[in-house]
């Protein structure tokens, strides 16, 4: 009875992580998805959801088998497109783990799912510097140091995820979300507000979002440094640096 209910947890356990793997592997896509939703409304530029849908859509369904199968003949990954790369670099080695996580015995969860964050981190920046001379090969160039380190990173990331499988090791530890997540909120808002607002306000602003991230948050004190953060900003980056950065909403300045 105690075995037949400790496989039946175990195997929750994998489902779990397998679904956690597989949303993993679709996280870049979604995230353009979310993203182009703002062009909708007028905020951020690229292509609308429809377009993201059918690119990302066709780049994991068809475009992706397609491509690896047409490189066997010729040399073709020239000439692939960056959501079918996406497909082949990142998401396509993520969802190859993610149906091996059903089948094996987790022991130590925590180095498992870390070493594969690990990995996906380094499948992301093999992607996206793959355009970058000096990726193909062994010529020299912008990509060969983000190749090396990359490789390295996922041959690491690997290695601690065997690790989880035939050592035991701690359960997954709780993690605060609230800390990451107005944080990213903070420079995502930035990111799309220094334009319309300017950098006083949206330095601000961004401020203040971040420092929503903590339940120890005196906002008094928030405020002050707030303030003499936005003020060090204003002289730096536009007199000191002389970046050409506007400084008051553009309401104001019409």
């Amino acid at each position: 009875m105690a075995e037949t209910m400790g496989q039946t947890a175990s195997s929750t356990r994998n489902t779990n992580a397998a679904i956690g793997i597989f949303v993993l592997a679709l996280a870049p896509h979604l995230f353009e998805l979310v993203w182009s939703l703002g062009t909708i409304i007028g905020v951020g530029t690229g292509r609308g959801p429809a377009q993201v849908l059918l690119a990302h859509g066709g780049a994991l369904l068809s475009a992706a088998p397609n491509a690896v199968f047409g490189s066997i003949a010729v040399d073709a990954k020239k000439g692939f497109s960056s959501d079918v790369l996406l497909a082949l670099i990142y998401s396509y080695p993520l969802f190859a783990v993610a149906i091996v996580t059903l089948f094996v015995k987790i022991r130590a969860p925590q180095d498992y799912i870390g070493g594969i964050v690990l990995m996906a981190l380094a499948l992301l920046a093999l992607w996206a510097s793959s355009d970058l001379q000096g990726m193909r090969g062994f010529s020299f160039g912008a990509g060969t140091a983000p190749r090396m380190f990359g490789v390295l990173l996922v041959a690491l990331g690997a290695g601690i995820a065997v690790t989880g499988l035939f050592t035991d090791g701690p359960e997954l530890a709780h993690y605060s979300w609230r800390g990451p997540l107005f944080v990213m909120a903070a420079i995502l808002f930035f990111a799309l507000a220094i334009r319309p607002l300017g950098l006083v306000v949206s330095a601000f602003a961004s401020f203040m979002i971040a420092a929503a991230g903590s339940h120890e948050t005196r906002w008094i004190e928030a405020i002050i440094v707030g303030a003499c953060l936005t003020l060090a900003c204003a002289l730096l980056f536009p007199y000191v640096l002389g970046l050409p950065m506007p400084m008051f909403p553009r309401f104001l300045i019409q």
